[in-house]
């Protein structure tokens, strides 16, 4: 059994993580509109792998017997002044996320709820992986400023990337 404040953390973060899908979805949107199709697509996976975050909550808050509560969300960004600007911006998100990840997972502890602590470790792991990706991307876009060879090589790059949900759970 889940305590009442671990179950409403975990149903806002399925939220936020759709939430976190969609300004992904705008983000490309920026992209796209940009003739940046590799940007574009980059941001697209990145916004399936949050559905994807969305669904392992639901799903977790469901195998334990508890009730999954779906909500709404706002409007995202979609004005950015650059691709640069579009990156800082999705860092800065991640940053977000991964404090609500180490807050649900301080209650989890709290709660002495060990499946819960187990199920978030995945997160806290992947929290990791998210912002040195952003990171490094920042670090290359630094780089090449507004190089169109190292734009376009980038973009080709980034049109490369595809969402493969992992074949079992970690």
């Amino acid at each position: 059994m889940m305590s009442e404040k671990l179950l409403k953390g975990f149903n806002e973060q399925i939220k936020h993580e759709f939430d976190a899908a969609n300004i992904y979805l705008a983000m490309a949107a920026y992209c796209k509109a940009e003739d940046l199709d590799g940007f574009a697509n980059f941001f697209i996976v990145q916004g399936e792998e949050e559905r994807f975050h969305a669904m392992k909550f639901f799903n977790f808050i469901n195998e334990i017997g508890e009730r999954a509560i779906i909500s709404g969300f706002g409007d995202p960004n979609n004005s950015f002044d650059s691709v640069e600007a579009v990156f800082e911006a999705a860092l800065e998100h991640e940053k977000k996320v991964t404090g609500q990840i180490n807050e649900l997972m301080h209650t989890a502890l709290e709660d002495r709820n060990y499946a819960a602590v187990n199920f978030l470790n995945w997160f806290v792991n992947e929290q990791v992986e998210e912002e040195a990706t952003f990171s490094n991307l920042i670090a290359k876009l630094k780089r090449i400023a507004n190089n169109p060879s190292g734009i376009y090589m980038l973009d080709n790059e980034l049109a490369q990337r595809v969402f493969t949900p992992p074949a079992t759970e970690e």
